[in-house]
């Protein structure tokens, strides 16, 4: 049973970077695309950002040139850096295999304040 922590949110001005981590544990990671997903209030969970275990990457449009998803499979470790951030980026971020499997872990605040 995969299990997911997700760490590194806060609150930040417009502007501001933050570093999203996220510790994958119960899978043989090497295995699994990995995806950062966020959930707005009042919101669908959507897709952020994917990684294929070769390091192939896509982003949605909306973040596209600001954040960067990369992954450490030594350390079974997927990581988000977020640049520039907005506003709109506010939300709960949460990592998982692509496309996901049924554990969600409790996610990581972002907040981005103008």
């Amino acid at each position: 049973q995969v299990q997911l922590v997700e760490s590194g949110g806060g609150l930040v001005q417009a502007g501001g970077s933050l570093r999203l981590s996220c510790a994958a544990s119960g899978i043989i990671f090497n295995n699994y695309a990995m995806g950062w997903y966020r959930q707005a209030p009042g919101k669908q969970r959507e897709l952020v950002a994917r990684i294929r275990s070769s390091g192939s990457t896509i982003y949605a449009d909306p973040v596209k040139g600001r954040f960067t998803i990369s992954r450490d499979n030594a350390k079974n470790t997927v990581y988000l850096q977020m640049n520039s951030l907005k506003p709109e980026d506010t939300a709960v971020y949460y990592c998982n295999t692509y496309p996901p499997l049924g554990n969600w872990g409790l996610g990581t605040q972002v907040t981005v304040s103008l």
